[in-house]
Parts: C-alpha cells; structure tokens; sequence
C-alpha cells in the first residue's frame, strides 16, 4: 500500500519534500520532549516514511499528457463508413 504517490505535482519541488520530512521529524521530537512518546513515535514514523518515499526513493516520471483527437480521428465510424456497414 502507497501512501504517499511520488508522481503528484505538489512533489516535484525539492524544498516542498524537503519541508514535509523536516516538519514531520520536527514534531515526532516536539513530541518527545513534551513527554508524549506514543505520539512522538509515529510522528517520527511518518517522517522515516515521508524521507524514504520523497527523498531516498524520489524518481519523478514525466507527467502523462493526453494525446490530442483530432476530428478526423473522434469520427471514425462517421458517415464515410457507414456505407460499408449498410453492406456487410
């Protein structure tokens, strides 16, 4: 299971990933020092996760365009071919 999907645009900035491992590894000591390890625990889990998928991971691929129909295409089975099917 996926948690976190590499591919998203929101991830293609360094310092954005960056910044979700630091903030993550941030709380997890927060955590800690306020005397709640449970929540420091997976606060720090969260931050291994986040550091594994967006930083030791990180293989962007290139983002999937649409390929473009053009009408001669989208109408395939216009009225050009309709004749042919009228005969079989």
């Amino acid at each position: 299971m996926q948690l976190i999907d590499p591919n998203h645009p929101a991830y293609r900035r360094l310092w954005v990933r960056v910044a979700i491992v630091v903030v993550c590894f941030g709380w997890g000591i927060f955590e800690f020092i306020g005397g709640d390890p449970f929540w420091g625990v997976l606060a720090l889990g969260a931050g291994a996760y986040s550091f594994y998928m967006l930083i030791w991971t990180f293989d962007p691929k290139p983002p999937e365009t649409a390929a473009a129909v053009t009408p001669d295409e989208e109408d395939a089975d216009g009225p050009e071919n309709e004749g042919e099917k009228k005969a079989e």
